[in-house]
């Protein structure tokens, strides 16, 4: 691909991040080990039929004991940052009032490890690993567990913030309320009614917004603090002006039935209310609220943080509404069936950051493949490094048209437990035998890390 402009020639903003993510619950394994408390995965998994083929995270990637291993590759393939997630559930014991030191000290060492490596720690809060007593007690319907969250934030904050600057309270909390809280296909697998989402859901906000008072207060260095909410995006079927705006209504939008939207959550958190097309489609289903929560929950943040995988193409209509267009009959998809829609990096974090006026991380990003060690032993993933050449191209064009994106940050580091899907489908830069724990690095890691070498430049020579 020849260089198309002198600004592209440029490749990435100075200071823009490079990183890749993971989350507790999916790699590390050790559920039932020094004093690591059950979380509701760990009951879900033993449901039957809740997981593809029976499934489990019991051993996954082996990463709480492997973790040294897996920061050496992160040093070699040249990784600057790593965002990761803390363990509920293995920081608090049994009765999740008092901290389990010997969960704190497996943090402590990974902390350690990836600072002497020179990777800079991006750490999230909470990435759906509620702990099961918790959740006995009535989980995020119980207005208990906003202090529960707190205890949990105050103790980890002060455990890791001499190290620790880069927070995230909470991952997508659009997926762990609407697919394990409303359509029970994950954990902890309850069909609630949208009355009870939306209370949950207002507590997940106070929960986000007194996890960012401790840390302002109580971080021992100067902290920058997000979120990452689903980055739920709609493009327009063409660039002509009327189809934009069409995507940006529809990727604002609020369905009356449930809670995959954006504006309920970034609203609230950014704008410091929730948005009035919401109340009216949710009507009386909508939660009562006090006035002081909504200056709980609108804490000042540092960046929105995006998890966008794809876009769903919409057309404006004749009466001003907005209606999605049709596939073409085998358009590219990923192993999940995701549609592959580069676009959605532009015009996802343009139209957050023309709402919220905001600088945006791309918190996750990536694809899932059907990924084998080949005859040569190597894991051949051309795919995915075509679909992140093109995803990294598309988020390039918006910042060189003034969109404030700081950083990117690959789903995922290395293969693993996917949720309700189990072992089938790879995100991973990292193949990992689930059998042996073996990790072979795929072509898209060497690719990646040219990526990072080059800042960029690399993009627009190949």
């Amino acid at each position: 691909m020849a260089i198309v402009s002198s600004e592209t020639a440029g490749g990435f903003p100075k200071g823009f991040v490079w990183g890749v993510s993971t989350s507790a619950y999916q790699i590390e394994g050790a559920t039932r080990e020094d004093g690591r408390e059950a979380s509701v995965w760990d009951t879900f998994c033993q449901r039957e039929g809740a997981v593809l083929s029976g499934d489990t995270a019991d051993v996954t990637c082996d990463h709480y004991h492997r973790f040294r291993e897996d920061v050496k590759l992160m040093s070699e393939f040249q990784v600057p940052a790593y965002r990761l997630s803390i363990s509920w559930p293995r920081v608090m014991s049994t009765d999740s009032s008092q901290p389990n030191e010997l969960g704190l000290a497996f943090y402590d060492a990974l902390i350690d490890e990836l600072l002497a490596a020179g990777i800079s720690p991006w750490v999230t809060l909470f990435h759906w690993d509620f702990p099961q007593s918790r959740h006995d007690q009535g989980g995020w319907l119980n207005p208990r567990c906003v202090d529960w969250f707190a205890e949990y934030a105050s103790t980890v904050v002060e455990r890791l913030s001499d190290r620790v600057t880069q927070w995230i309270t909470v991952n997508e909390p659009q997926c762990f309320l609407h697919f394990g809280h409303g359509l029970g296909i994950n954990a902890p697998g309850v069909k609630l009614s949208l009355a009870d989402q939306l209370t949950a859901a207002h507590h997940v906000l106070l929960a986000h917004g007194r996890a960012v008072a401790i840390i302002r207060e109580h971080a021992k260095l100067p902290p920058q603090v997000g979120w990452a909410p689903v980055g739920i995006t709609c493009s327009p079927a063409t660039e002509d002006r009327a189809h934009q705006e069409a995507a940006r209504r529809a990727t604002m939008d609020v369905k009356a039935d449930n809670l995959w939207n954006n504006t309920w959550f970034s609203d609230p958190v950014f704008l410091g209310h929730y948005p009035e097309e919401g109340l009216r489609a949710y009507g009386k289903a909508a939660p009562k609220y006090a006035a002081s929560d909504m200056q709980h929950i609108a804490a000042p943040l540092d960046f929105l943080g995006l998890n966008i995988y794809t876009a769903m193409p919409v057309e404006s209509q004749a009466d001003g509404s907005w209606s999605e267009v049709s596939l073409a009959p085998g358009t590219a998809r990923t192993a999940f069936d995701w549609p592959v829609r580069e676009e959605c990096l532009y015009w996802g974090p343009k139209f957050h950051a023309e709402r919220y006026g905001v600088p945006i991380v791309i918190t996750e990003n990536g694809m899932a493949n059907i990924d084998w060690p080949a005859r040569d032993g190597r894991v051949h993933d051309p795919q995915r490094i075509d679909y992140l050449h093109r995803h990294l191209l598309a988020l390039h064009r918006g910042i060189v048209e003034g969109v404030d994106v700081r950083g990117y940050f690959h789903w995922s580091w290395m293969d693993n437990f996917e949720w309700a899907e189990g072992f089938r489908r790879r995100f991973g830069l990292i193949y990992v035998d689930f059998e042996s724990g073996l990790r072979r690095p795929k072509d898209s890691a060497a690719w990646y890390r040219e990526v990072i070498r080059s800042h960029g430049r690399s993009l627009f020579t190949e």
